[in-house]
């Protein structure tokens, strides 16, 4: 039976990038090694890196200026270097669900942090609106797309000050004006690469203006100057996240891809709207994510909720449990996720309203 990967992460990856890899793995670059055991400094990975690094400034039209890192540490160690590096008297920061609470706590360690909006008063299942960015924040930070409550920042916004953005899972799903950025980063394991590379995409020009000296591993100064290679980086998991880049070109760019996402998206939250079995949790349209979609079982209909899973798991739909915050299902439909996928979620649905 056909396995329909819906994980949130570590996610589904396209074909492509799995076959690649696991050829690398037996045989890298001709060089009769295993990916996992060549060097870092080898000339055939420098070249792995280069053209990732050159894969991401063409796919995002990437200005110059902007130097584009590989590191370890996840998102969240970002949580912790982007106010060391950036936060000299306050920072402002959008909450937006859990991964913004998380980047909040580590930045109040550094200085003042002014919380301008947050849907934490509705369990996060919308986007707050109309809030003010302070001019004197040293920048402000928001999470675009959050898997947990499926809600997601859909637009670039326009910040008084240096925005940075925590793009972990839905970086490469739509184009981005990247110049409206200070910092773009994020995990890989969401839609990029397997768990264990961390990308950050940054702009010179905003380092090096606080007062506090930081220490070298989280000085994004030092993995600058050394491409990446101040110490030993993700091998593996960069080289896979080379192929991705690769099939993301082969598949039209960004402009396509987001096409694609779009068509996903809006045929899973029809059948939820349609369906007298579910519901979304994300009621306004415009804050719905098309990375993680969110939903529960109707009223009258919440001790179904396990059949549902079962019956999904037993049709070859796996991985819609939701989150222990929101219970109910996510459907998490990222960049390698086909639209066929999709359909047959959609089937599953309707096949078991039908049973009811």
């Amino acid at each position: 039976m056909k396995k329909h990967n819906f994980y949130a992460g570590p996610s589904i990856l396209p074909q492509y990038t799995i076959e690649n890899t696991a050829k690398a793995m037996h045989d890298f670059a001709g060089m009769g090694l295993s990916l996992m055991e060549i060097s870092h400094r080898s000339k055939q990975f420098i070249a792995v890196v280069e053209e990732a690094q050159a894969l991401f400034r063409e796919l995002l039209n990437i200005p110059e200026g902007y130097s584009i890192l590989f590191l370890g540490g996840g998102a969240s160690t970002q949580f912790c270097m982007i106010p060391y590096n950036l936060l000299n008297k306050k920072a402002a920061y959008l909450n937006t669900g859990e991964w913004s609470k998380k980047a909040i706590k580590e930045a109040k360690f550094f200085g003042e942090v002014d919380v301008v909006a947050s849907s934490d008063d509705q369990n996060f299942n919308y986007i707050p609106k109309d809030f003010k960015i302070p001019a004197d924040a040293d920048y402000f930070h928001i999470t675009t797309n959050n898997t947990i409550f499926g809600t997601e920042i859909l637009e670039d916004i326009d910040s008084p000050v240096p925005l940075v953005a925590d793009m972990s899972s839905d970086i490469f799903s739509r184009p981005v004006d990247v110049s409206k950025y200070a910092i773009i980063y994020g995990g890989a394991q969401k839609n990029l690469a397997p768990a264990g590379v961390t990308f950050v995409i940054i702009r010179n020009d905003i380092l090096g203006k606080v007062d506090r000296p930081i220490p070298t591993m989280l000085n994004y100064k030092t993995h600058i100057d050394k491409d990446s290679m101040f110490n030993t980086p993700p091998v593996v998991p960069i080289y896979a996240a080379l192929q991705t880049l690769q099939w993301l070109k082969s598949k039209g760019g960004l402009t396509e891809m987001e096409k694609i996402n779009k068509e996903k998206a809006q045929m899973l939250y029809d059948e939820i709207d349609r369906n007298k079995m579910f519901k979304p949790t994300i009621l306004n349209p415009a804050d719905r994510s098309r990375m993680n979609v969110c939903f529960v079982m109707n009223e009258g209909f919440e001790e179904k909720e396990k059949a549902f899973n079962d019956f999904a798991t037993e049709r070859g739909s796996v991985g819609i449990k939701g989150h222990r915050s929101v219970g109910g299902f996510r459907a998490s439909l990222y960049n390698a996720m086909p639209v066929d996928s999709v359909k047959a979620l959609v089937q599953v649905m309707q096949d078991f309203e039908k049973q009811a």
